[in-house]
């Protein structure tokens, strides 16, 4: 029994984690995006040498570095009108070709980090823009400053400028690392490139297991929903497996078990759900009921009643028609019939049909409480809505034969013989009824 299609729920969910990934860039941003120190500036003209290209930084001269210093700690100490007013001044004096290329650098440098700091991202990456123009700055800060050129556009939503300023940062420098990957894959995800963003994230997620690293959480939501998106599920499958091993959370129990019934495997659909159910992860009432469902359709009706009485009783489960109507079948399927009545009662109580009434008729009669089924079934073909009155008469007319009220009987066993499709029945119950009205007849006569 196929319970339902899961793609609509199953994107929805995966979106969710999705725009949650996507805060890493933005989060990293704001952990990364800082001044260029100066420190490094000096360690940079003592390192002339680098294994990639041979650079020669412009010196950094004695009076600009004391100027830039100054600027520094104005903005560290949170002080940026005073830092702007300093490297506005260094190039008022004599201008920008006062400084040399290294000089500027960090002057506009200094002066990205206070429009960052202003929530300017516009003016900030014109600044880090003006950074990276500068021939001959250490490799080590174009390296640096092309990252946070690449984080900026993705701030800002700007995608595809995001893609190339992240492709040109890989041409630069030696050692990507994994997030590297995971942001390229985030903005060819935004792109709607998904093979490219799948290629990427799998790329960080074997870089950390290369060395035996944990791979992010985030990353493994962004494969599935790669995979998903490209309807793989035997792949969506395989790595919500794997994330099961070191996040063992409910929603991706849930969304396994949802994955086997795509694959057609209720046996794993049934155990996925059934291990975040007893472990207390299923605390929706939904959830609870799709895990009733699921022991109904491995016909293990005897479980699926104990949710969702439990459920029921403890109102995880919404207490509505619908859901006592599961629960009552579910008794009823296993055989416990006296659980199985006051479970019907309550779903047809709820209920402004006829129908319920009738199935309540039919689990009086599994209980032998006939005059109940007489009430109950005469309750629901009087108030209408029934699937099958044939069905519904047919019982009745086995209440009033129980309760030896033969005209009754015979009268409800016609009125269903009416349906062809219960026609056989009736006219065997008749048949029956008049055989044993004729063995009393003879007894009493003999």
């Amino acid at each position: 029994m196929e319970l339902f299609k899961p793609y609509t729920w199953m994107r929805a969910a995966l979106l969710a984690v999705l725009l949650l990934a996507g805060q890493i860039a933005v989060s990293r941003l704001q952990s990364d995006v800082g001044i260029w120190p100066l420190s490094s500036a000096i360690a940079a003209e003592e390192k002339k040498k680098d294994t990639r290209a041979t650079r020669r930084t412009p010196a950094l001269r004695n009076k600009v570095y004391e100027k830039l210093v100054e600027a520094q700690a104005a903005a560290e100490e949170k002080d940026l009108g005073k830092a702007s007013k300093i490297l506005d001044a260094m190039i008022a004096t004599g201008g920008k070709r006062a400084l040399n290329s290294y000089e500027l650098a960090n002057v506009y440098n200094l002066y990205a980090f206070i429009y960052y700091s202003h929530e300017d991202y516009a003016n900030a990456l014109k600044a880090y823009e003006n950074v990276v123009a500068q021939p001959d700055i250490p490799i080590a800060m174009e390296v640096n400053t092309r990252f946070t050129i690449a984080q900026l556009y993705f701030v800002q939503e700007q995608w595809q400028q995001g893609i190339d300023a992240l492709l040109d940062w890989f041409k630069v420098t030696e050692n990507p690392n994994a997030n590297a990957y995971v942001l390229l894959a985030q903005g060819y995800y935004q792109t709607k490139d998904y093979d490219r963003a799948l290629l990427n994230v799998k790329k960080a997620i074997s870089m950390y297991k290369a060395k035996d690293k944990l791979p992010k959480e985030q990353w493994y939501n962004l494969a599935r929903f790669l995979y998903f998106e490209q309807n793989d599920i035997n792949k969506t499958v395989e790595v919500l497996e794997e994330l099961l091993q070191y996040y063992p959370k409910k929603q991706y129990w849930v969304q396994l078990s949802h994955m086997y019934g795509e694959q057609q495997k209720e046996s794993e659909q049934l155990s996925a759900m059934e291990t975040a159910y007893v472990q207390g992860m299923l605390d929706k009432g939904t959830e609870q009921v799709t895990m009733a469902y699921l022991y109904l359709n491995a016909e293990v009706p005897y479980k699926a009643a104990r949710v969702m009485d439990k459920g029921l009783k403890n109102d995880s489960i919404e207490g509505k028609s619908k859901n006592w109507e599961i629960a009552g079948s579910a008794w009823r399927q296993a055989q416990e019939i006296d659980k199985a009545i006051p479970a019907m009662e309550e779903a047809a109580s709820r209920s402004d049909k006829g129908e319920l009434y009738t199935r309540l008729g039919n689990v009086y009669l599994d209980g032998d409480q006939y005059k109940k089924a007489i009430t109950a079934l005469n309750k629901g073909l009087s108030r209408g809505g029934v699937k099958r009155p044939d069905t519904a008469r047919l019982v009745l007319g086995m209440a009033y034969f129980n309760t030896r009220q033969y005209p009754k009987a015979r009268e409800a066993f016609v009125a269903a013989g009416r349906d062809e499709r219960s026609a056989k029945y009736a006219n065997q119950w008749i048949k029956y009824m008049d055989t044993e009205l004729a063995r009393q007849k003879s007894l009493q006569d003999g």
